[in-house]
């Protein structure tokens, strides 16, 4: 059995990632799950949360949105709404989404507004938890406040 496995992270605008890499934690609707060469094949749903991908000694994280996983053997395709690397994560429009969201949150009584704004907020909060790790590996200093409200 490898050691290593193929990523594909595809969004619809673009291939976010590509490459061979030891291990992957990924946010399922059933809650995160591990991946590692040789694993069942699988095909779960995500949800919003916090992609990281192991490379040798290098951790990579990114925001993920909704989408899909599907895993191999020795491939792993990852299906998602959108993916963002720290670095490409705009801090002040993810903080005003965030407040923007709380306050729709705090005012209005319509399921499906609210819906949207619980949808928005854990967006937003999830991009400022990535976008805390300039350099992506989950180990470096922050880019936003440490206080970003509910997590």
């Amino acid at each position: 059995m490898s050691r290593k496995m193929r990523l594909e992270i595809v969004t619809p605008d673009r291939l976010e990632f590509s490459g061979d890499v030891e291990s992957i934690i990924a946010p399922s609707v059933s809650g995160y799950i591990g991946i590692l060469p040789g694993h069942i094949p699988l095909i779960a749903r995500l949800t919003v949360g916090v992609l990281t991908v192991r490379t040798g000694t290098s951790r990579l994280t990114l925001a993920v949105s909704e989408g899909y996983m599907e895993v191999s053997p020795s491939k792993v395709i990852i299906l998602a709404e959108a993916a963002e690397m720290p670095g490409e994560i705009d801090v002040e429009r993810a903080l005003a989404a965030k407040r923007r969201a709380e306050e729709i949150l705090a005012t209005s009584k319509e399921h499906v507004v609210l819906a949207r704004a619980r949808a928005s907020l854990q967006k937003a909060i999830n991009r400022l938890k990535v976008a805390k790790y300039k350099d992506g590996s989950g180990e470096g200093s922050p880019s936003v406040p440490e206080k970003i409200g509910r997590e």
